[in-house]
């Protein structure tokens, strides 16, 4: 069976199951103010883009409510112009869901409770509907090529937060070619969070506690050694989506309220511990902390930034608009860095050559959203402009092939590009 990663700059949501949000290939923009090009297009439901082959750019969007239905569009890498859509994918209720390029050169999409194999033309090989009605957001892929996904144990909008009592996350492997389910791993309580995966070990962020469970080829198995405790604070809520580097999962809490986005995350949040990035050692499970600075009413929806090679993690406060980053020493202590008011939201790029961290800047009162590429050693910018987006990110970026990035939003595509010299 081919193995997990198409060889492409990113073939993958935060650019593969570690989620280091670091392109695999090339070298980083390098940003100039004074010679920058951006270009954007409504594109409702907008959730992701993945690279392909040279020029192959694939974008993921949804409809809206509990029948969605998904699409991908294959676009000009440059124009943005739409060049090739699917056929409407079913989903069930919404969520945002995921695509990755396989190994084996397919698109594997899961939105809603419903998972999907398609050609590089965008032609259905394969649909399933996964055994519960609820989204499932997103995916990990195995290095033997198997997909692993879950139900999605958060509010939806709109929904009543006294009759929210999600069951106990369940993992379903799917084979990658019909995606049948191979084998299923029930765990003791709901996720909010996406997967994370290094190698065959699953982490999964629960609503308490970390939890792993390890594949061997045929089963995947928890791991009995290993529940880590992260939720110990009054007023704390769950976890988001974990990075796994530096021997360690880095994710921040107080989670809750995501479901009451209303185009920013800004004023939304409900919890009244102060939001904190949360590290827990994957060989000990020692869980350790450190508060963004940010008071009561933070709120997150996606996870910091790593950057190993100069071992500083940033951590954020969409709620309260702030944005902090940590040195981190060899047993894993944090030391402040730089702090910086910024209403960021969106899922951080980062491209380590160049320091160049992106993340985005939404003003309420205008209504706008801004990409901003931070210095990641500084938190200096070194560009600003306008994405063209009404609504805050809340989302994933991805690179281009050459100089450019491209930011998704709710309603709108941007992509953000160096200039050539003249």
């Amino acid at each position: 069976m081919t193995g997990a990663a198409y060889p492409s700059r990113w073939p993958a949501e935060d650019g593969g199951p570690r989620r280091h949000a670091v392109p695999l290939s090339g070298r980083g923009p390098r940003f100039d103010p004074d010679a920058v090009e951006v270009r954007s297009r409504p594109a409702l439901g907008a959730t992701m883009v993945v690279l392909r082959d040279p020029g192959e750019a694939y974008l993921l969007s949804h409809t809206a409510g509990p029948d969605a239905v998904a699409r991908v569009e294959r676009f000009d890498a440059v124009t943005l112009e739409p060049r090739a859509e699917s056929v409407d994918l079913p989903g069930g209720p919404a969520w945002p869901g995921g695509i990755a390029v396989h190994g084996d050169g397919a698109l594997h999409v899961v939105f809603g409770n419903h998972a999907h194999r398609l050609d590089p033309h965008l032609r259905v090989e394969a649909s399933v509907e996964l055994p519960r009605r609820a989204p499932y957001n997103s995916f990990v892929t195995l290095p033997d090529g198997h997909l692993v996904t879950k139900d999605f144990g958060g509010r939806l909008p709109g929904a009543d937060p006294g009759e929210h009592a999600p069951p106990p996350t369940e993992l379903c492997v799917l084979d990658p070619r019909t995606l049948a389910i191979v084998d299923r791993c029930r765990l003791p309580e709901p996720s909010v969070a996406r997967l994370s995966a290094d190698g065959t070990s699953v982490y999964v962020v629960g609503t308490t506690t970390v939890w792993r469970a390890d594949w061997d080829g045929a089963r995947l198995r928890p791991d009995p050694d290993f529940a880590p405790r992260y939720l110990t604070r009054p007023g704390q809520t769950w976890g988001w989506d974990a990075v796994l580097a530096l021997g360690a999962a880095w994710f921040l809490d107080d989670g809750d309220g995501a479901e009451r986005y209303d185009g920013a995350l800004t004023g939304r949040g409900v919890s009244t511990a102060p939001l904190q990035l949360v590290r827990v050692d994957l060989a000990t499970g020692a869980v350790t902390g450190a508060e963004i600075g940010s008071g009561t009413g933070g709120l997150v929806a996606n996870p910091p930034v790593v950057d190993e090679r100069r071992r500083i993690v940033v951590g954020y406060d969409s709620g309260n608009g702030r944005m902090t980053a940590f040195d981190v020493a060899d047993d894993g202590a944090l030391t402040p860095r730089w702090s910086r008011d910024q209403c960021h939201g969106c899922h951080p790029l980062l491209f380590p050559d160049t320091g160049e961290l992106v993340t985005d800047d939404h003003d309420r009162d205008r209504g706008a959203d801004q990409v901003v590429v931070l210095d990641v050693e500084t938190g200096a910018e070194r560009l600003r402009v306008e994405s063209g987006s009404p609504v805050q990110s809340v989302l994933f970026p991805a690179p281009g092939f050459a100089d450019d990035v491209y930011v998704c939003s709710f309603t709108t595509l941007t992509r953000v590009a160096g200039t050539p010299a003249v």
